[in-house]
């Protein structure tokens, strides 16, 4: 059998990552505004408990997540004003919102709110026109001047707004965003940093791009499937055949449509700026891969020397369906570019991979051929949690073991 290449420790982190690793936390449990940058890549959903841990340990984390999201509430708003998806970018604000009293939480329970699922046209317009008015309780419960820009937000939305526009469970957070969006001259960028304000975000959330696209894939069959909310099987049947690439789509699929995919420079800035660069759990090819189609975002990672790790996903995932670790490790690959060390020999695209040999049961051949064929660093440390849930990492002991990589 070929020698593993990969460090195995069951319940405490290798040696030579713990060496400091207790002082290193206890301070940033002491003082998370000094913590490190993380970067996630990421969808709105998966992090979301993960995201609220990791606050306790540091305030600089950064996540860019994906404005691809095609289906429910998103895709009223994506056909009524042809812009990305909101969705993703408010409940990741609201996973990093400093929930006390020092933060700001009447905003952040106005962000969760909806309209109600009834389909009274009448209703859902007074309701909605409440808030616009700042008659509703929860516009009372903010003080100026904060209320009076979210009206002005609200207004926006509402005057925009098509006729025939379905209100029926309508998140607020999403109507304020897609309100700030248009104010801010069809940008998402101003619009979460003010929220990030407003609501005291402890770290940065940002989407990779603010561009009108969706995601198609190709299927091994052949088949083409052009929606994210119609091959990550959440809403539709499964996808029959497994993905054999992935693209962003505009709606003519010209060059222009493409081109407006560039990241900006702050979100460049972001990248540069990082000490660890993660690929976190979630859909593989809807939540991690499509953050890095953008373009400019791989030429921003390759500027960044500081480690990149993934973290697989637990349980089933219907976008990996016939693939293998080593398959999605490949396509990882795939889309990162090789990074050049001072010696301008090319380094691993992915430098460590965290894996739980309790929770999975990947053969080590599969292990070794990643190590080896890859260059990857396997790093089998115990990421369970308590309630023996199989299906998910135990979040405080992720964090911490993403916090020695740093």
């Amino acid at each position: 059998m070929a020698k593993k290449r990969f460090i195995s420790v069951t319940h405490s982190l290798p040696r030579g990552l713990a060496k400091g690793h207790d002082l290193r936390l206890a301070r940033y449990l002491k003082t998370p505004e000094l913590g490190p940058k993380i970067l996630f890549f990421s969808g709105g959903t998966a992090l979301r408990n993960f995201s609220r841990v990791l606050a306790d340990y540091t305030h600089n984390s950064i996540h860019l997540v994906t404005p691809f999201d095609s289906g429910g509430s998103s895709a009223e708003l994506r056909k009524a004003f042809s812009m990305p998806s909101v969705g993703d970018l408010r409940a990741r604000l609201l996973s990093l919102a400093d929930d006390s009293v020092t933060g700001h939480p009447d905003i952040a329970a106005l962000f969760v709110h909806r309209l109600g699922k009834e389909k009274n046209k009448v209703a859902l317009e007074q309701s909605l026109k409440a808030l616009v008015d700042g008659r509703h309780p929860l516009l009372k419960a903010i003080a100026d001047p904060m209320r009076s820009l979210i009206q002005s937000y609200l207004a926006e939305f509402y005057h925009e707004k098509p006729e025939n526009f379905d209100l029926s469970g309508a998140s607020i957070g999403n109507l304020i965003l897609t309100g700030g969006y248009l104010f801010h001259n069809r940008s998402l960028d101003p619009i979460a940093f003010l929220f990030g304000q407003l609501i005291k975000t402890r770290g940065t959330v940002r989407t990779t791009t603010d561009a009108d696209l969706q995601l198609q894939v190709l299927l091994e069959n052949g088949r083409t499937i052009t929606g994210q909310n119609r091959f990550t099987g959440k809403e539709t049947a499964e996808i029959d055949s497994p993905i054999k690439s992935i693209k962003l789509w505009g709606e003519t699929d010209d060059v222009g449509a493409l081109d407006a995919s560039s990241v900006c420079k702050e979100t460049r800035k972001l990248i540069d700026s990082a000490e660890l660069l993660v690929f976190p759990p979630g859909s593989f090819y809807s939540s991690i891969i499509a953050n890095l189609l953008p373009k400019g975002v791989s030429r921003a990672l390759n500027k960044n020397p500081a480690p990149r790790v993934y973290v697989p996903s637990l349980g089933v995932d219907l976008e990996t369906i016939g693939m293998t670790l080593v398959d999605q490790v490949r396509v990882l690959a795939e889309h990162l570019p090789n990074k050049a060390s001072v010696s301008r020999s090319q380094r691993p695209s992915v430098d460590f991979m965290l894996f739980d040999s309790q929770l999975t049961s990947v053969s080590n051949e599969q292990l070794d051929e990643i190590a080896q064929k890859f260059g990857v660093q396997i790093i089998d440390v115990d990421l369970a949690n308590d309630d023996s849930d199989t299906h998910r990492y135990d979040d405080v002991k992720l964090a911490e073991a993403l916090l020695a990589l740093t």
